[in-house]
């Protein structure tokens, strides 16, 4: 399929699927409880944002949220931020997401898998012993509730059981990914001050080990809050001073966990920005807002239910994680793989799949283009029968390789893209099992999202291009950010441009059909000529030559004055740039988008500079070739491959 298949519908619900879908079953529990009558997903999302406090209460009722309404009403306040959701009402996250422990104790909660092929499972039962153990030796080491507890663990069962033991005692949770360096653990952690420390003594990833023994003493010299670490050993490199995860409330108690109920609005966990150009923001979600977007989201719009087996390829730094562990709120059986998506070859997540029964696999957008590029045929060379549907997040994705998921993975499966974001900790656009799915665009707005394209006026526009704006509050909007009392940092974040309007930072177009199209940071467009055009077009264009493993564009103009665009390739490997392929992409690109979008330079790098939760840093290198100081256009220890930066810093 070529970039002109864009648009080209490629999956359609059969009526069997519309039947059988949660999400024709909430329309119709709608219908019985309150009358209300949904001829399509457009008429039910307009309901949804056009009386968001009626329809997030749906959302508690027709999920038998565990916990207690207290009768407030469901939204105070008119002008975001200052709103307030279910005021009165307290639940826990922990308790709903290990209710099937009660219902269905033997239905497996857990699988685990690494690239030693250690692997195992833990039923909803047995991971509910181990959340009260462990909740019971959080405790004795004088955690409570609104206490912070960090963790420094990759995607095992301990992050998982650590999260859910921290929420059911009223603490708070926070996570890194053991690969990230000290400096952005600590300009993490140290913001958040916590009390106790999960680290592991290790990690293996690509076919190697390695040891966080030296790592975890550096976080814990700056850490004075700190009153103890506990240690998941991993490697058997131990950590000095720790104390053994096995050791953690191992004296004989409460076998079942104790839930202290929370309000609607207390912190579950805090979530980090990236950090490129200055301390990352620490962004803290309520146990309430992430309960009531995770069913709606997992259920309605992924149509997750129990006996799905469901994953999602990330590490615990990228809020991905968190919505992964969010499939015990329905049920299903979540599946933690530790290790890299391409070890022993590019093809290890479909195997994956295969060897779990995997029923949905998430995985980021780059890994889609990657197996495309790399010429997998991953239905034809592993038994994917069990998989109905796949998740994609993380970039735009585009329609070349939507048409590659159907014709080498599987025809009848639905292809949710999703996009959203850490700051909520969801998708507010993607995919719906009511609605078709088309090559390069995502499906529709979320239910309870009103996303909407402004222009440089502040006006809603469709069919064309604009600032991607949320104008209705959502219950898992951040309750705050850490340690801004008066909330001004959260309010220059979200809704300096446009008052009481959420202003994300991606362009997008809203479609005449009630589809979108993301085009990449607003932060980082390219104004040619007064054509102004997302980044992620350019790269549909360049990454679609097979001689191209991946790209970044710059333009280095300023208001009112043009200025240079450039264009940085990674090659594939055994292919270098030369003139002919420079002059190859110039013509692709002169035909594809427009004479003005030809670089005026293309330069081989050795990689392109990613933040750790695998984004392109266009605006930091574009400051860079304008004179900014790297130091101050971006942290090094923010960045997944620090070592590429060098090669924008020198200038070549």
């Amino acid at each position: 399929m070529t970039a002109e298949g864009y648009g080209q519908t490629l999956w359609e619900p059969d009526a069997k699927t519309i039947r059988n879908a949660r999400i024709t079953r909430y329309m119709a529990w709608l219908g019985r409880n309150y009358g209300k009558e949904f001829d399509d997903y457009q008429s039910l999302w307009e309901w949804s944002v056009a009386d968001p406090a009626a329809f997030w209460s749906t959302i508690w009722d027709y999920f038998e949220v565990l916990g207690d309404r207290a009768g407030a009403p469901a939204l105070t306040g008119n002008t975001m931020p200052d709103v307030q959701w279910f005021t009165g009402a307290t639940l826990n996250y922990a308790r709903n997401a290990l209710r099937t422990a009660w219902t269905d104790p033997e239905r497996t909660a857990i699988v685990f898998y690494n690239e030693r092929s250690v692997a195992g499972r833990l039923s909803y039962r047995q991971l509910a012993e181990e959340v009260a153990r462990v909740a019971r030796g959080l405790r004795s080491l004088g955690v409570r509730n609104g206490d912070r507890v960090a963790a420094l663990v990759p995607n095992v069962p301990e992050a998982v059981i650590g999260l859910l033991a921290t929420a059911s005692i009223g603490a708070i949770w926070s996570s890194c990914s053991p690969d990230f360096g000290a400096r952005s653990v600590i300009d993490r952690f140290a913001q958040i001050e916590p009390k106790v420390l999960i680290a592991c003594d290790g990690y293996v990833y690509n076919g190697k080990e390695f040891s966080r023994a030296e790592l975890v003493a550096d976080v814990r010299a700056k850490l004075p809050s700190l009153a103890a670490v506990i240690e998941v050993g991993l490697v058997g490199s131990g950590l000095p001073g720790a104390i053994p995860w096995a050791d953690l409330g191992a004296a004989s108690g409460q076998p079942e966990p104790e839930f202290e109920e929370v309000a609607f609005g207390h912190p579950l966990w805090v979530v980090y920005s990236s950090g490129t150009t200055g301390l990352p923001k620490p962004i803290m979600h309520g146990h309430g807002g992430i309960v009531l977007e995770h069913l709606k989201a997992q259920a309605l719009h992924q149509d997750l239910k129990p006996g799905d087996v469901f994953t999602w390829y990330t590490t615990t730094g990228w809020m991905m994680w968190n919505y992964l562990v969010s499939g015990l709120l329905t049920g299903t059986t979540i599946v933690l793989y530790d290790g890299s998506a391409t070890y022993p070859g590019p093809d290890r997540l479909w195997r994956l799949a295969a060897e779990h029964g995997i029923t949905y696999l998430g995985l980021g957008a780059p890994y889609l283009v990657a197996s495309m590029k790399a010429g997998l045929h991953p239905g034809a060379e592993a038994d994917l029968s069990a998989l109905r549907a796949i998740g994609s997040t993380g970039s735009p994705l585009p329609p070349e390789a939507f048409g590659w998921v159907y014709s080498e993975v599987k025809g009848d499966l639905q292809l949710g893209s999703f996009s959203g974001g850490t700051d909520l900790c969801t998708g507010f656009v993607g995919p719906c099992p009511l609605l078709p799915v088309r090559a390069g665009v995502i499906s529709g707005c979320c239910l309870g999202a009103r996303v909407e394209a402004f222009d440089d006026d502040g006006k809603p526009v469709v069919g064309e291009v604009g600032e991607l704006v949320i104008t209705q509050p959502m219950p898992s909007m951040p309750v705050g950010f850490w340690n801004d009392p008066d909330g001004a940092r959260y309010r220059e974040s979200y809704f300096e441009k446009y008052p009481g309007v959420w202003r994300h930072g991606d362009w997008i177009e809203m479609l005449t059909d009630g589809g979108c199209v993301i085009y990449g940071r607003s932060d980082a467009t390219l104004n040619r000529g007064g054509v102004r055009m997302g980044t992620s077009e350019f790269y549909r264009v360049v990454e679609a030559f097979a001689e191209v493993s991946d790209s970044l564009v710059v333009d280095t103009g300023r208001l009112g004055r043009e200025g240079k665009l450039i264009l940085y390739i990674v090659p594939a490997p055994g292919r270098e740039l030369d003139q002919d392929l420079a002059g190859r992409l110039r013509a692709a690109l002169r035909a594809q988008l427009s004479p003005r979008h030809v670089p005026d330079e293309i330069h081989q790098v050795p990689g392109i500079p990613r933040t750790l939760s695998g984004k392109k840093l266009e605006v930091p290198v574009r400051k860079i070739l304008l004179g900014t100081d790297p130091a101050r256009a971006v942290d090094p220890n923010a960045l997944a491959n620090p070592d590429v930066l060098e090669f924008f810093t020198t200038g070549r």
